[in-house]
């Protein structure tokens, strides 16, 4: 993902007076000089999507993406920007269809009159945690007002955020990645890199091709009821047609030729009858993090002190008894056997206080390193059952296992991992207690990572809206701790009993 944001993302917005305010992952947050250059730049993406496209025969091959463009005000802090015009931008994104790009009102009437292209009203829609109604139009580029510039490269973002000085233009860039990867050489990113980690091969008889790998998209908020969005937004868009893998992956799913062995004991206890279900984990040494992004780096090695983990992130039902306690006030959807999920930071700090006063126990979030010493399991590749992905151990898009857009498989029907924790990779991505730091330069050898009043805080895991890269056990990311993202969840740490 580096390579084709340093090829794609950066000239692109470079050369639509467009500035990268900061990069989340394969994710980015920049400005425009003006709405009417936002819109050609959305343009001219959806435009070079839609040649590369045409020129491959298999639409479960395509690539499309959903833009959406806002004129607002935004708030800048540090090296950040946030605010209501984010916010719209991120649910026009969500609103959009897969290739398309869908502009509020205000942006339509900077434009209306400046580009070659038509426009559909959408009517004015109720966006949700949007106090007023927004009118939104899908913008219908005609093709030859459009200079085409195919990079031939893939990409992905999550969310661009054009400013133009005092009043802001927020430009939400949703991607939607819905493809097989290709058995060629441009298929698998180039990741020989990786510090002990191995390049992932080309699919074989004994490795079936991922499915589909589907980004998330992210938006800031200073709202916690965001239900957009990593790097941001919230609702996959419809799913392109795709080979649905076989369910016996989920009922069966078939076991690495060798496994590892347990690297420590571990017990499980429950403290209530709704409370997760814990393992005892005896901590020690192990290095932390890769060489396959800077954020993972650099590899250090961590000393974890013995602590407990839930065998599997917190469940609806686990949440509802909070709520039906009166301490959680957040009401989630989904079924009660699934990972509780669409909530904040924040939020899983209302749960851990109601299950401290429960069970008379500190109950808290792992912290970073304890999260990736439980993913690890004693190993030291790129996912705990080995250097490559293999079909059925997470829940991601191409994962190998039954893909549903709009919500994870049972964490259950996963196999454990060497400690006996289930779904450390795919199904939610999790909250951490550290708050983000982009590397770990100066990272304690020790303990948590926290800093005072951090806006964000750090996730792991991926989840299964996330690509292969991201359930690496290594992966990291970071969201405002107040906002509400539909696939974050968390599981609960216990300190050694």
């Amino acid at each position: 993902m580096t390579r084709y944001r340093r090829d794609i993302v950066e000239p692109t917005v470079a050369e639509h007076s467009g500035t990268i305010v900061k990069h989340m992952g394969d994710g980015f947050l920049a400005v425009f000089d003006s709405p009417l250059e936002a819109t050609r730049c959305a343009i001219v993406i959806q435009q070079t999507i839609a040649a590369r496209n045409a020129a491959v025969s298999d639409k479960t091959h395509w690539l499309q993406y959903r833009i959406g463009i806002n004129l607002g005000d935004i708030i800048y802090e540090s090296n950040d920007i946030f605010g209501d015009g984010v916010n719209i931008a991120a649910r026009l994104q969500t609103a959009a269809k897969p290739g398309d790009v869908n502009i509020s009102g205000g942006v339509y009437e900077q434009v209306k009159n400046k580009l070659v292209c038509g426009y559909q009203s959408l009517g004015d829609e109720r966006l949700k945690n949007i106090t007023d109604p927004v009118r939104i139009y899908r913008v219908l580029p005609d093709p030859s007002a459009v200079v085409n510039t195919d990079h031939g490269v893939r990409w992905v973002a999550r969310t661009a955020v054009p400013i133009v000085g005092a009043c802001a233009l927020t430009f939400g860039i949703g991607v939607w990645y819905a493809t097989q990867r290709l058995a060629d050489k441009q298929a698998i990113p180039d990741v020989a890199a990786r510090g002990g980690e191995q390049p992932i091969p080309k699919p074989t008889q004994e490795m079936p091709a991922p499915v589909s790998v589907e980004a998330k998209v992210e938006a800031k908020s200073s709202e916690p009821q965001t239900a957009i969005p990593h790097s941001a937004l919230v609702a996959p868009p419809p799913q392109a047609p795709i080979s649905e893998p076989s369910p016996v992956a989920v009922l069966a799913p078939p076991m690495p030729a060798q496994r590892p062995e347990p690297a420590t004991p571990s017990d499980a206890f429950r403290d209530c009858p709704n409370c997760p279900d814990m393992i005892s984990l005896t901590g020690g040494m192990f290095r932390m993090g890769s060489s396959s992004d800077l954020s993972e780096k650099p590899v250090h090695q961590v000393n974890v002190a013995p602590f407990a983990l839930s065998r599997v992130p917190v469940t609806k039902a686990q949440w509802q008894t909070c709520v039906a306690a009166k301490e959680c006030t957040y009401h989630p959807d989904g079924a009660d056997d699934l990972p509780v999920r669409n909530v904040s930071w924040k939020d899983a700090q209302q749960y851990i206080a109601w299950l401290s006063k429960t069970t008379s126990k500190p109950y808290r979030l792992p912290n970073e390193a304890e999260w990736e010493y439980a993913a690890r399991a004693g190993t030291t590749t790129a996912y705990w059952w080995g250097a490559r992905m293999a079909p059925g151990y997470a829940n991601c898009r191409g994962c190998g296992t039954p893909h549903d857009p709009e919500k994870p498989i049972q964490i259950g029907l996963l196999p454990p991992n060497p400690f006996g924790l289930q779904g450390m990779g795919g199904g939610v991505a999790e909250w951490v207690s550290d708050c983000w730091h982009s590397s770990y330069q100066g990272a304690p050898r020790t303990g948590s990572w926290s800093a005072p009043n951090c806006r964000e805080h750090v996730l792991r895991g991926g989840s299964w809206l996330s690509e292969l890269d991201d359930v690496r056990v290594s992966s990291r990311e970071a969201y405002d701790s107040d906002v509400r993202y539909p696939s974050h969840g968390f599981r609960v740490a216990l300190s050694s009993r």
